[in-house]
């Protein structure tokens, strides 16, 4: 956990900012969740990752300046936790509540079972 002095001394952004993961990154959180910014400095960045404020170094990130709308495909780590390994060498993770699921058929749109919501696949991260 983060203490408030910490984020009182990073920079937050102007606009909203999400980032997630790199598919080669080490990193306490889970690869392909989207988290808000919360603020940032010059090597780091502060996020919120279902609301605990996690620091992770700019260069371990894929940014955006806006919250994607489409799952993204992720490459099943070797030491991966709570996926079961029936679901292959990739999984999808919803954009829109983090929630990771099988890939299964291959569709333009995929619902989400947890959060209700539909959407498109993002292209395969290199």
């Amino acid at each position: 956990m983060i203490d408030e002095g910490t984020l009182a001394r990073s920079h937050e952004p102007a606009v909203k900012q999400w980032a997630r993961v790199r598919h080669d990154a080490n990193s306490p959180l889970r690869r392909g969740a989207w988290c808000l910014v919360l603020g940032t400095r010059s090597d780091q960045v502060i996020l919120d990752a279902g609301g605990r404020h996690v620091i992770v170094d700019r260069s371990s990130l894929i940014m955006s300046s806006a919250r994607p709308e489409r799952w993204s495909i992720v490459a099943r780590p070797d030491n991966a936790v709570n996926v079961p390994p029936q679901w292959g060498h990739q999984y999808a993770v919803c954009p829109g509540c983090s929630h990771r699921a099988a890939l299964g058929i291959p569709m333009p749109r995929k619902r989400c079972s947890r959060c209700g919501e539909t959407f498109s696949l993002a292209d395969e991260e290199p």
